[in-house]
């Protein structure tokens, strides 16, 4: 694209758009930085330097997560058998959510266990 033939209103939104991309880098540091070791928080988004998130803070966020979204899928259930509402849609995306947020953390409950007993079987 050349520059030249970008008008003002799309050259501004352009620049926003590199200054929004150029903030959001600064606060993701490389995976080569860090070790290969991805320092999200659980919200999709780096953590920015020097704030650590503690692992059972982290864990305790997603289980509580998942509790919500199980909780959620559970009433919006149940208020279609009630026929409180007729959103079949709705109750579908719910159950959805609710059933890939457990599967998920099962996910990382196997992985967990799976790292202790790798820990566990090291020779000393």
């Amino acid at each position: 694209m050349d520059v030249k033939g970008i008008q003002g209103n799309d050259l501004t939104a352009v620049l926003a758009q590199m200054r929004a991309l150029r903030a959001q880098a600064q606060f993701r540091p490389a995976m080569e930085r860090t070790g290969g070791v991805d320092r999200s928080d659980g919200t999709g988004m780096a953590v920015p330097p020097g704030r650590d998130v503690e692992f059972g803070a982290a864990l305790k966020s997603a289980l509580q997560t998942v509790n919500g979204l199980q909780k959620a899928s559970s009433a919006t259930a149940n208020g279609f058998l009630e026929g409180k509402h007729n959103d079949l849609v709705k109750v579908m995306v719910d159950s959805q959510k609710s059933s890939l947020g457990f599967q998920g953390l099962v996910q990382v409950r196997n992985r967990m266990i799976s790292a202790y007993q790798d820990i566990m079987n090291m020779p000393i």
